[in-house]
């Protein structure tokens, strides 16, 4: 079930920027990683958004993001390394908003924000 209106703009740069080449799964997987490999600029400040039982952050919590997590980590969600509590912790992108960062990283992060909460997928 979605929880979010259909953004044309949106999906035309998702079909023809990240999975435009995708047949499968894996493939789609591997086109979002190479989409925010490209498009995040690492280091940048996020804030947890919402909580997931696979997190320890609440609600609120700020951490710094250092960069994508290795490739096999990110075939069923998008994952971050951050630093927290003095080491590093992988974190589901979904559940972060960018507070410090540039243009490209807040529409890199808000376009896999609208993929997870248009109910796409997968893995």
């Amino acid at each position: 079930m979605t929880t979010r209106e259909q953004d044309e703009s949106r999906e035309h740069r998702i079909m023809m920027e990240v999975v435009v080449d995708a047949y499968d799964d894996e493939e789609q997987a591997m086109g979002w990683y190479y989409y925010l490999d490209d498009k995040l600029t690492f280091p940048f400040r996020a804030r947890c958004t919402r909580e997931r039982a696979a997190s320890p952050l609440r609600i609120g919590e700020e951490v710094s993001v250092d960069r994508l997590a290795e490739e096999g980590d990110c075939r069923c969600e998008m994952v971050v390394l951050t630093t927290w509590q003095g080491r590093s912790l992988g974190l589901p992108l979904a559940q972060l908003d960018a507070v410090d960062a540039d243009e490209g990283t807040r529409e890199a992060i808000g376009d896999w924000h609208y993929w997870v909460e248009r109910g796409y997928g997968f893995g």
